[in-house]
């Protein structure tokens, strides 16, 4: 049986930093789906098509060991949905590992047959974040260092 994990997040825009735990996820799991959760509440700067699609060419060398999907809802209940007994997150600083450890006690609440991995981030990546990829894109600045080698905006 092949061991699949959930890589979720808003990925708005997917970064170097997420192919990279993406990329690491792969050496311990047969198959990572990356899914790309609505938020109702958040106003996306990209849509969710143009996500999928940037991650697929991202992701293309990898071929079906990664899989693509947008989500609404508890991601418990998509990781459930799928059969799915591990999410993958990455951490860059102190700030997201409190807000990625109150967010495992909540699923880990909610889920306790599904656990949370949680990866630091290689230092080469920890100053990049979807949010600075994203101002540097609207105020035209080059933010290709920020994303996957060969995806433009």
């Amino acid at each position: 049986m092949k061991k699949t994990a959930l890589f979720p997040g808003s990925f708005d825009p997917f970064t170097a930093g997420h192919l990279d735990i993406l990329k690491r996820a792969l050496t311990l799991f047969d198959r990572v789906i990356v899914g790309i959760g609505i938020n109702p509440d958040k106003e996306a700067f990209l849509d969710n098509q143009k996500k999928i699609q940037l991650i697929q060419q991202a992701t293309v060398s990898w071929g079906d060991r990664v899989q693509v999907l947008e989500y609404e809802g508890l991601t418990v209940e998509l990781c459930r949905r799928y059969g799915i007994r591990h999410m993958v997150r990455g951490v860059r600083n102190a700030q997201d590992f409190e807000m990625e450890k109150k967010l495992a006690e909540t699923n880990r609440e909610l889920a306790p047959e599904i656990e949370t991995l949680l990866m630091l981030t290689n230092p080469q990546y920890a100053h990049i974040s979807s949010t600075a990829a994203r101002e540097l894109i609207k105020n035209n600045g080059d933010a290709s260092a920020y994303l996957p080698e060969g995806v433009r905006l």
